[in-house]
């Protein structure tokens, strides 16, 4: 006699009664798997507790083989999921480890560029530092037997006379750069320069009495200036350097305590020894040629009182306080001009007068 084959979803049953029931819970099984997206585990999970809530009539142990399916359809989206959170993270981290080194790579591009300006900033402020040294321990030397006894080197302008002897301080650095025309210096303060002029006043913006390119520049006299038939008004430049060099510490003028500490000027050119007694100090700038304004960088010599006394009004008039000095028509005037950061091509400017030689 053939026994009868019970077997429903790979679980076999004794009876047909059984049997009948678990065909009842394949149907069911079947319709669960046409309906339901098995590859979202949102829709398995909800599955699940409906299963566990009763919401399907199963009638047979195929209730607990389908749910097995179901966990194991969970865990395989799970692996899934991970591997690819895993493959993201991973992704991820090298990405971000690709940025790392790219910004370290920037960063240390920007460091060494850093680096580089500050050495070179070092750098030109050391070997301007040497320079300037090295310059005035060759003007306090005596004067070598081959230094000029005149000069023939320093620019001034046409129509000029023939220029006196050279004073004896200035020999040696005339041999140095014939376009040496003085030297500028305040007590207690940064300021001990040589003075240049040349025929072009962009020169030594950025050079120095070596004639070597030089961010600091020079400090140098307008080239529309005369030492040698003096000018009414000897303009001197130098840049507002942040490291106090040139006229980096002119601005200082600013306090009225300063200037009563800081009252004189020290300005010998080739020719002759000046102390200058600070008269005015103000904020100007560069104006266009269309403005109607006074221009204190176009004051260099007069032709009359009343255009010296006008002049002398309008600075006055502008000096941040008074220092009850004056000058009368026939006074020489210094004035020293820096840049000025307050408006653009703003200028820190300071108006002293020549103190009479004592006999």
């Amino acid at each position: 006699m053939t026994q009868t084959d019970y077997t429903v979803e790979g679980r076999q049953f004794r009876t047909r009664n059984d049997y009948v029931r678990a065909l009842h819970d394949k149907q069911i099984m079947d319709r669960i798997r046409r309906e339901t997206d098995l590859k979202s585990r949102a829709q398995l999970e909800q599955l699940k507790k409906d299963i566990q809530g009763g919401k399907y009539n199963f009638m047979t142990l195929l209730e607990q083989d389908f749910q097995e399916e179901i966990d194991e359809y969970i865990r395989e989206i799970s692996g899934k999921s991970d591997r690819e959170l895993d493959g993201y993270v991973k992704e991820e981290l090298k990405r971000r480890e690709k940025r790392r080194r790219l910004i370290l790579a920037l960063c240390s591009v920007v460091a060494l560029g850093c680096l580089g300006y500050v050495a070179v900033y070092f750098y030109f402020n050391q070997r301007t530092a040497d320079n300037y040294q090295v310059l005035s321990d060759l003007k306090d030397r005596p004067a070598a037997p081959s230094a000029p006894a005149a000069a023939n080197g320093p620019y001034a302008p046409e129509g000029g006379q023939e220029p006196p002897e050279v004073l004896d301080e200035f020999k040696n650095l005339l041999n140095v750069n014939k376009k040496l025309i003085g030297w500028v210096k305040i007590d207690d303060t940064n300021i001990d320069y040589p003075v240049m002029q040349t025929a072009d006043n962009e020169y030594y913006l950025d050079h120095n009495l070596n004639q070597e390119y030089d961010k600091n520049g020079s400090i140098f006299l307008d080239k529309d200036c005369d030492i040698v038939d003096p000018s009414t008004n000897l303009i001197l430049y130098g840049h507002h350097m942040k490291s106090g060099k040139m006229f980096g510490g002119l601005d200082q003028y600013e306090d009225r305590s300063y200037w009563e500490e800081h009252p004189y000027i020290q300005f010998d050119t080739l020719y002759e020894k000046g102390t200058w007694q600070v008269m005015y100090v103000f904020r100007s700038r560069v104006y266009s040629q269309e403005e109607i304004v006074f221009k204190y960088y176009q004051f260099i010599d007069v032709n009359s009182v009343q255009e010296f006394d006008s002049n002398m009004q309008e600075m006055a008039s502008m000096s941040l306080y008074d220092t009850g000095v004056t000058a009368e028509y026939g006074d020489r005037l210094l004035t020293l001009s820096t840049c000025d950061y307050e408006e653009p091509n703003g200028r820190f400017v300071v108006v002293a007068k020549k103190v009479p030689t004592k006999e």
